[in-house]
């Protein structure tokens, strides 16, 4: 049901019965640094196709559905953004599930980089994280979603869409997100294609039949839908939790990093612009990245950087007492994260030395 609050704004309640998450999705935010990579790589040979590729991009205009109430934003070169993978259903999605006409946001992670461009730090928030979720105003609906202590991060996306996940993490951090990157997990497997394939190492065998993956340990050349079933892969590796599995992929981010940084070897005006085609189909940006001209100025000035120049926790949660299937942030630890953020500074090892997350063998099994 929905009611009004004090300024007769209706508010839409929030309180229906959510459905077991596909894990395909999570590998979504994973292709954002393809697009990052295609984009700078490929630079001004794509620039004739800038008019065809603008229209393949989804923007989304957080500023005006967030308003003044937010982080102040302090512009010393350094940049924050929030990198989500969305589960919709609709259109080309439709081949992983029914359309609920509903998402969420199972793979959410804060990526700042230093004011030099020359390093950057990576927070995975994992999916089933108790938040508290502010009021927001959801960009699509137009109507005020009431907040929710103790609610899961991943909500946030569900209830509020892109703007509502932003606010929640603002809240969370105290830092304002320059830009918003959302990732079609769909896209992804063409991406990877497209690239060739991602090169891995595995240290041990990965027998998971759930995500249908079967490598041995050794060398191997992943295609689009091997990369989708390695990062999908939970109870196979590891000690078979979620936390676990942040730290999985969080490994195949930087082999997927190498791998492109070979995009720059292309020669192939048609094989750059394919790269470039399925790597825009696949996002939606803020608007102020709403265009190629905008994505490939801000892809530019990160492609110096390589996966030695990136460090990537895991935001420092314990497991709820009241529920060992949640996790809760650990206040004092999570607060030494987002300070040395919004300070633009490298995340001291202290912070994450109670946590839950970081702890398991998962991120040693893909090198």
């Amino acid at each position: 049901m929905s009611g009004q609050n004090g300024s007769g704004i209706r508010i839409r309640a929030t309180g229906r019965r959510r459905k077991k998450p596909s894990r395909r999705h999570r590998t979504a935010v994973i292709a954002a640094w393809t697009l990052v990579g295609a984009l700078a790589l490929g630079g001004g040979g794509l620039a004739l196709a800038y008019f065809d590729l603008n229209g393949n991009l989804k923007a989304v205009d957080i500023n005006a559905a967030l308003g003044k109430d937010r982080p102040d934003n302090v512009d010393n070169g350094s940049q924050d953004i929030l990198v989500l993978g969305s589960d919709s259903r609709s259109g080309a999605n439709a081949a992983y599930g029914t359309d609920e006409g509903t998402a969420r946001s199972d793979t959410a992670m804060v990526v700042h980089i230093d004011k030099g461009h020359r390093t950057a730090s990576v927070v995975s928030i994992p999916r089933d994280t108790l938040v508290t979720r502010p009021d927001c105003l959801g960009d699509t609906s137009g109507q005020l979603v009431a907040g929710e202590r103790r609610a899961m991060f991943n909500t946030a996306y569900e209830v509020g869409g892109p703007a509502c996940a932003v606010k929640t993490v603002e809240a969370m951090s105290g830092i304002r997100m320059d830009h918003y990157l959302e990732v079609d997990f769909t896209g992804f497997k063409k991406l990877i294609d497209e690239l060739g394939g991602v090169k891995i190492t595995t240290t041990t065998a990965i027998h998971d039949p759930k995500s249908h993956l079967d490598l041995p340990p050794g060398t191997h050349v992943l295609n689009g839908e091997q990369s989708l079933g390695l990062v999908r892969t939970r109870k196979s590796v590891g000690d078979g939790s979620d936390l676990g599995r942040i730290q999985l992929q969080q490994a195949f981010i930087k082999a997927l990093m190498e791998q492109v940084r070979s995009v720059g070897g292309f020669s192939s005006p048609t094989k750059l612009y394919d790269l470039a085609d399925a790597a825009t189909k696949a996002v939606t940006t803020d608007s102020d990245l709403g265009s190629v001209k905008e994505l490939a100025s801000f892809a530019n000035g990160l492609k110096g950087l390589g996966a030695k120049n990136v460090h990537m926790v895991t935001l420092p949660v314990q497991y709820d007492p009241a529920d060992p299937n949640r996790v809760v942030p650990l206040e004092e630890s999570a607060r030494q994260v987002w300070d040395a953020l919004k300070g633009d500074r490298p995340i001291p090892a202290s912070a994450t030395e109670k946590s839950a997350g970081d702890k398991g063998t998962a991120g040693d099994v893909v090198r």
